[in-house]
């Protein structure tokens, strides 16, 4: 099941859209994953001007995304969800509620997402085994998308997925169907529009306040509770969703020292993370007792949403 919920759609239906070519020199990841040449559409991978039967549902879900995901915005909704106060449950019992949940903002996939979770996980557990923590990492990575259930508040799709992006600046070219910006509340105020916005040079992006969604959730919620994933751990889980820096090189003049050294490791998981979506199943009973031996070792039993 998809879970939707509709937006007041009473702007243009124009899109600049973007196509990002497969990298020939990229085909194999660093441990021999094999990268497929096309997702689950036939399409070559974030290919946002292919016609496939997601197409349109794509570019109406940036036009929401670019227009409603302001500074006041995302202040909302980080006071109102890192309050954690929704429920409490494990990470495997999150991972399960998770099964009903279809990314309308993703291209190259169709399916649940906890097959994605285990596809990415699995993936980087092959090329690299002795990195635990990078395993379980993929494993959790967009735990965050249960916002869009109702007993999280039922987010709508614009406010939970998609590539993400600081607000708080002028907004990036390189962000996917950037023309809808310009409907944003932000996008003339003069506090905001410059390159730098209310930011400094190498500030650190975690000073940085990014367009609200699974990513800055889940980020939230593994640092609360006090995880001992490393921090590039949480660099991948908070920026995962940010193409405009670690495909395009945007935003870099916001990164300190830290964030250099993390950004290497995202590198590494986004191949995984992008390309390790395909219509192989994953044994899910076959896996469990490896990633629950993980949560025990990086996190508590329980964890407040």
């Amino acid at each position: 099941m998809t879970i939707l919920i509709e937006q007041p759609d009473h702007y243009g239906s124009d899109v600049e859209a973007k196509t990002v070519p497969i990298n020939e020199k990229e085909l194999v990841l660093d441990g021999g994953f094999l990268i497929p040449q096309t997702n689950s559409f036939g399409h070559t991978f974030r290919d946002y001007d292919a016609e496939s039967e997601r197409q349109e549902g794509v570019e109406n879900f940036y036009r929401k995304n670019h227009i409603y995901q302001s500074v006041d915005f995302v202040k909302k909704m980080r006071e109102e969800y890192g309050k954690l106060n929704r429920v409490e449950m494990s990470i495997w019992e999150c991972c399960e509620l998770l099964n009903e949940v279809v990314d309308e903002s993703d291209p190259d996939l169709d399916e649940p997402q906890i097959e994605h979770l285990l596809q990415t996980a699995e993936a980087i557990r092959k090329d690299y085994p002795n990195e635990d923590w990078l395993h379980l990492t993929g494993l959790i990575h967009d735990l965050g998308k249960v916002l869009l259930l109702p007993s999280f508040g039922g987010l709508p799709q614009w406010a939970v997925v998609g590539d993400t992006f600081p607000v708080g600046c002028r907004f990036d070219k390189s962000i996917v169907h950037h023309r809808y910006f310009k409907e944003n509340p932000d996008y003339n105020k003069s506090t905001y529009n410059t390159k730098y916005g209310i930011y400094s040079e190498k500030c650190g992006l975690d000073n940085v306040m990014m367009s609200w969604g699974h990513d800055d959730y889940m980020y939230l919620v593994a640092k609360e509770n006090n995880t001992t994933l490393p921090s590039a751990a949480l660099f991948i889980i908070r920026y995962h969703s940010f193409y405009a820096l670690h495909r395009e090189g945007a935003y870099k003049h916001l990164m300190n020292d830290e964030d250099v050294e993390n950004l290497k490791w995202l590198h590494i998981f986004n191949k995984y993370d992008l390309y390790s979506k395909s219509k192989v199943r994953i044994d899910v009973e076959k896996v469990k007792p490896y990633y629950l031996s993980l949560i025990e070792k990086y996190f508590p039993a329980k964890l407040k949403w």
